[in-house]
């Protein structure tokens, strides 16, 4: 398999470490493959496969003992893997051990999913996002390279690439381009708000979709937008919220932003780098939870997707769909509980984003739970309620204001739910 640019692919192998002694630890068979299928989520990586390694404890130097380092060194030679992707945390020591034992490239799986991000950022913001988030972490690692600021191609330069070379980075360099992005970033944030403020002026609610990565958001998008979004079989295939107009066949419009998929065990310090990204969720009066019903593991998805919400402040905040998507590979039988269970359930829809059933069903009940959308009034408001003002721009829910004798007037659209809230200041 060869790359765009001619190179050919650097050959991977993926060990998921089972700690045996950590009580809350994932169920390390559908770990490994989603292991598998983030690496796969990388262009120029041919993935050989992987396998879960139990350790009691980590090794302090090298993660692994010394029996199973030669286990792995006469597999990964065998097989001429070039880069190997460890499916959990490693310490810049174990890494430097790994990479000298193995002779061969070693990553963790922040900085696969770093790679991931950086290959897939495709506005502005997202591209700065990904290079502070890379940054803050190399700066603890000052054993490996710097390439990725002098970019030669997509990604960050963890995974190998031509011209490349390992040197030390300097901790006063970093620390400026730190500088210099969060500056540049302040810059586009300031543009975005602009483009927010000017997006909340129209009353139009604000539908967003979210749910565990690869869970078919992009292709259910898709289908109600007739937007071509890339959607593939991939891991992270969506970065950068993507947001279109729709007119619901009520005649409603809305807006409908698709957002990047929450994966498990995603460092924290990644959640923070891409808050971004799930920033058009917080403006939500809608939110589509979509789940791939027909995954082994689709409860535990829900909870990492329904934790990251709470974080954000959003989970009991705005109303949400649970859209039990991928029913057309579910067996008859199984398809029949699915839908015995969501006929009993409020506020749960099953479909396929892929064939379009259950689509219309879906669209019936955006329609009921938006029945509260957007409505324009004018408030006014003494100019010692600045507090209420205050709220209703940080909403941005103001579409006009203008100053009186005794205090503001403001011309506003909200919803049944924010007006509810406004209320209880």
């Amino acid at each position: 398999m060869d790359t765009d640019t001619g190179a050919v692919a650097t050959r991977a192998y993926v060990l998921h470490p089972d700690l045996t002694s950590d009580r809350e630890r994932r169920d390390p068979e559908p770990a490994l493959a989603e292991a598998i299928a983030l690496a796969e989520a990388l262009p120029d990586l041919e993935v050989l496969g992987g396998e879960v390694v139990r350790l009691r404890k980590p090794d302090a130097g090298a993660l692994f003992g010394s029996g199973k380092l030669d286990e792995l060194m006469a597999k990964l030679s065998a097989q001429e893997v070039g880069l190997v992707l460890v499916d959990g945390p490693v310490s810049p020591v174990q890494q430097r051990n790994l990479e000298k034992a193995w002779g061969v490239k070693v990553l963790d799986r922040t900085g696969l999913i770093l790679e991931i991000f950086s290959d897939r950022a495709a506005t502005r913001e997202g591209v700065l996002q990904v290079e502070m988030a890379a940054l803050s972490y190399q700066r603890t690692r000052l054993v490996r390279a710097w390439t990725h600021l002098e970019r030669q191609r997509g990604g960050l330069g963890f995974v190998g690439g031509p011209g490349e070379t390992q040197i030390e980075a300097d901790r006063r360099a970093i620390d400026e381009q730190l500088t210099r992005l969060r500056r540049q970033l302040d810059k586009v944030a300031k543009t975005r708000e602009l483009h927010r403020a000017s997006r909340a002026k129209v009353p139009f609610p604000v539908v967003a979709l979210v749910g565990y990565t690869n869970a078919g958001k992009s292709t259910l998008f898709n289908r109600l937008t007739g937007a071509e979004v890339m959607a593939k079989d991939m891991l992270f295939a969506t970065l950068d919220p993507t947001m279109r107009g729709v007119t619901l066949p009520t005649g409603m419009k809305v807006i409908l932003s698709d957002t990047v998929g929450f994966i498990s065990d995603l460092p924290t310090q990644l959640v923070a780098a891409f808050r971004a990204t799930l920033e058009e969720v917080l403006s939500a009066d809608l939110i589509l939870h979509v789940r791939d019903i027909t995954h082994p593991e689709t409860e535990g998805q829900k909870e990492d997707v329904m934790s990251i919400l709470h974080d954000l402040g959003v989970a009991e905040d705005v109303p949400m769909i649970e859209v039990w998507n991928k029913v057309d590979v579910a067996d008859p039988e199984r398809r029949a509980v699915l839908q015995t269970v969501a006929d009993r359930t409020e506020n749960v829809r099953p479909l396929s984003a892929v064939t379009g059933e259950g689509l219309d069903g879906l669209i019936e009940a955006i329609t009921h739970a938006l029945d509260d959308a957007r409505t324009v009034r004018e408030i006014e408001l003494p100019f010692e309620e600045g507090r209420k003002r205050a709220w209703l721009h940080e909403q941005g829910v103001v579409m006009d204001e203008s100053q009186t004798e005794t205090g503001f007037r403001l011309t506003v659209a909200m919803t049944a739910r924010q007006e509810k809230r406004f209320r209880e200041l």
